[in-house]
């Protein structure tokens, strides 16, 4: 719902990086006020922290510029129309890269999932070079001793780990699904965490030599400079570009990297809803045709709800679907309920026999006991951290939301994790028997879900490959 948005204001900035001047570069626009400072032409020996009442030109570009921001969620105002045109190039490119599905997807993720590697390593190789570069890599490396006392700091690791990997979310079941029955799904999951976490780090590097830049330039702590969130992608980044030579080739290459990042994320959110259906209703949603209409409803419904999103109070919106919608406490409130259904009902033991019979390879024991205990108590704790550490939301650290906005955020978080806990409730009020009996046949898995059944095989694969055409 809300990353895509993103997406629409990369875009608006690559556009922008083909100017002969960046216009986040210079305080001479007509939306920038008279206390604009410009970082690339101001004096060095100016104390920058003095400058209280003043705004730097890429946050004056990105708040009165791109988003045309309000004073508040009150005040919703007009739709930013260059934005919602970057929003609808955006959603016509995921349609057309995905509507027949993953073989055409596939064949597009080639590119979108390498061509982002050249350019994190030209980015990189660029922040290594630029001074205060060794600053900022050290600020990364190096972790501040009391911060890791803070509970909410391991949170935010673990639910960062979980948006990392996609997990909880559906993706990678939905993308393994297409894989044959004797992928050795074993050495694939070893491959992704390794390659994941490899690009994590290459990409903190990128990041944090650039932060450092940005601290040597304007003689402050890389604390001052760091931003999280868009602040990070909009202002913080842009910001540095400018200061560096030729700020063009740079910006464009790192909105380039953004984009096609991101559109990986949306076809691969898309094609688990897709996928979805179409294997909830195989009879209707197989036929020719069904599969590109369901998309392109599906395209339209997301588009129309996002209008509010690309508004001059749309980033108040957009905060509170990040927030509560989206965070972490949602995603570990759905992964305890996962591991437990996997491990304890379907069975630790099982998934091992599985394995061994799709790969041939026997798991290490460990996988069981993160199975069956650890997996579970550490998402269990970290999200009881995320409760017991809830801060309301705030905008830019001191615009507090309306309580019927707060109201409005926790019903979506509501609808997020509530959905399981009530179907359980509605199966178990809906069987036969009494009360115990549905219990226990609902903690029993399914006599006919077993893949190492080949007639299982020889069908799964059978309706994969129907949709596959």
């Amino acid at each position: 719902m809300t990353y895509i948005i993103i997406l629409a204001w990369a875009l608006l900035y690559l556009v922008f990086s083909f100017s002969s001047q960046l216009p986040w570069a210079s305080c001479n626009n007509y939306w920038n006020t008279d206390n604009c400072i410009d970082l690339s032409t101001q004096n060095k020996t100016l104390n920058w922290t003095n400058q209280t009442n003043t705004t730097f030109a890429a946050t004056e570009f990105w708040e009165r510029r791109v988003l045309g921001i309000s004073s508040g969620i009150e005040e919703i105002g007009s739709i930013r129309w260059d934005v919602m045109l970057c929003l609808i190039a955006m959603w016509i490119i995921c349609y057309f890269c995905i509507w027949k599905g993953v073989k055409t997807t596939g064949k597009v993720v080639y590119f979108t999932a390498t061509f982002p590697y050249v350019m994190l390593v030209i980015l990189l190789i660029r922040g290594l070079t630029l001074p205060g570069a060794l600053e900022g890599v050290l600020y990364y490396l190096l972790p501040e001793p009391s911060r890791l006392a803070d509970p909410q700091v391991w949170m935010e690791a673990g639910a960062q780990i979980l948006f990392s990997y996609s997990l909880g979310l559906g993706s990678l079941p939905v993308l393994s699904s297409y894989n044959t029955y004797n992928n050795n799904c074993y050495n694939d999951c070893l491959w992704l965490c390794l390659l994941n976490s490899v690009t994590s780090v290459v990409a903190g590097f990128a990041v944090f030599s650039v932060l450092g830049f940005m601290a040597h330039e304007q003689g402050v702590p890389i604390a001052e400079v760091a931003e999280s969130g868009p602040g990070l992608a909009f202002i913080a980044y842009p910001q540095a570009v400018a200061m560096m030579p030729l700020p063009q080739l740079w910006s464009i290459c790192f909105f380039v990297m953004i984009i096609l990042l991101g559109l990986d994320t949306q076809f691969v959110a898309m094609e688990v809803v897709m996928t979805s259906i179409i294997d909830m209703f195989p009879t209707v949603m197989r036929r020719a045709g069904r599969r590109e209409s369901f998309l392109l409803l599906f395209c339209l419904t997301c588009f129309f709800s996002q209008l509010v999103m690309v508004t001059e109070g749309g980033m108040y919106v957009f905060q509170i679907f990040d927030f509560f919608a989206c965070n972490g406490g949602c995603i570990l409130f759905l992964c305890v309920f996962e591991t437990v259904a996997l491990a304890w009902i379907f069975g630790a033991e099982r998934l091992l026999s599985i394995i061994k019979d799709m790969t041939g390879v026997h798991a290490n024991p460990f996988f069981k006991i993160c199975w069956l205990y650890l997996t579970p108590l550490v998402l269990l704790v970290s999200f009881t951290c995320s409760l017991v550490g809830y801060r309301p939301l705030t905008f830019n650290r001191w615009y507090v939301y309306p309580a019927w906005a707060y109201v409005l955020g926790w019903v979506l978080t509501l609808s997020s994790i509530l959905l399981v806990p009530a179907w359980a409730l509605y199966k178990l009020g809906t069987g036969t028997g009494n009360l115990r009996q549905r219990f226990n046949h609902l903690c029993q898995p399914a006599p006919d879900c077993s893949l190492t059944q080949k007639g299982d095989e020889t069908e799964l694969q059978h309706i994969k490959g129907e949709d596959l055409h």
